[in-house]
């Protein structure tokens, strides 16, 4: 898949369709893989790749780079395409300033869970029928992919592109056994006590990186409020554990009905947060009491929290009419 898409990015330069690929570039480590705009074919040729560890979505980058002049070609697994295509309905992207290409996906790696597993220095990885095979500097090593898989891709909604202009590959399907609301719901059986101790301990370990907030593609503010110096916590660490609560609950409410689950957030925490945990709340809610709603389905339908419907859930109610949501 990898020579397949250097080539095609090659191809659509040579013919001027765009000036510029957005993709992953190869990093000092094979687990180093990073979102990188290439302008030329020897760029391409020197340090694209497609790897098991290329699990970062490059939609939010998109946000900025097809501002510029020409026409950018971005690769975008199926997880990412939702994101794209909630950044187009929300007028963040200029739709014809895009080459979208959509590449299969079956899960990406975790380098973390590689560690967890004893694999250490690695200088090679290579992906087929599920099985992961990694060179390393003590020898060869093989794990499934759903053995080191990446948080979010444990519960992928499906393999299926919700927006792109070709496909490279073969489309994939949704996921008949999607359980991600699992974990929402064991949070949801537990006390109010339980769950203030289970989130504060989470959040606890924030550093206010911003990690989080800089890699969502639903956080395209010009200026972020946590970012302004007359609120007394722009860009500093929590101070106590009202801060802490502060910084995350209110980016979960900016994001509603907005997040696409693409579980960034999660992903690039360097404290290891389950972040999507909140975001998923709200997602299973919204469900709940709008009907079924999935961000970033298609660039045209409205999102529950910026439509209004009859039958839509009373202010301090969990029905609505016509019975429970």
């Amino acid at each position: 898949m990898q020579e397949l898409m250097k080539a095609r990015a090659a191809a659509l330069l040579s013919e001027g369709k765009v000036n510029r690929v957005l993709g992953w570039a190869a990093g000092e480590f094979v687990y180093d893989v990073t979102p990188t705009v290439f302008e030329s074919r020897e760029e391409l040729e020197r340090d694209f790749v497609y790897s098991p560890f290329c699990g970062a979505n490059l939609s939010k980058y998109l946000v900025k780079e097809a501002r510029k002049e020409g026409k950018i070609l971005v690769f975008l697994k199926p997880c990412d395409s939702f994101s794209f295509a909630q950044l187009v309905k929300e007028h963040r992207i200029p739709r014809e300033k895009v080459y979208a290409v959509g590449v299969e996906c079956y899960g990406k790696t975790d380098a973390t869970a590689l560690r967890s597993l004893g694999i250490t220095g690695i200088v090679g990885a290579a992906e087929q029928y599920g099985a992961l095979t990694l060179n390393t500097l003590n020898g060869e090593r093989r794990v499934t992919v759903a053995e080191a898989m990446l948080e979010k891709c444990k519960s992928c909604k499906t393999k299926e592109h919700r927006l792109c202009d070709e496909l490279l590959g073969e489309e994939g399907e949704p996921v008949s056994d999607c359980s991600r609301f699992e974990e929402v719901e064991k949070v949801e059986a537990m006390t109010p006590e339980e769950r203030f101790a289970f989130f504060r301990g989470e959040l606890s370990r924030c550093i206010r990186c911003n990690a989080c907030r800089d890699v969502c593609p639903a956080c395209t503010c010009e200026t972020c409020v946590f970012d302004n110096p007359a609120s007394g916590i722009a860009q500093k660490a929590a101070a106590d554990p009202f801060e802490e609560n502060l910084y995350h609950i209110i980016r979960a409410f900016h994001v509603a009905g907005r997040c696409t689950d693409c579980g960034e957030c999660t992903r690039v925490c360097p404290q290891r947060i389950p972040l999507h945990l909140l975001n998923r709340k709200f997602i299973k809610d919204i469900n709940e009491f709008y009907g079924p709603y999935q961000a970033g389905d298609d660039p045209e339908t409205p999102s529950p929290l910026t439509d209004w419907k009859p039958d839509d859930v009373e202010p301090g109610s969990a029905v609505r009419k016509g019975g429970r949501a």
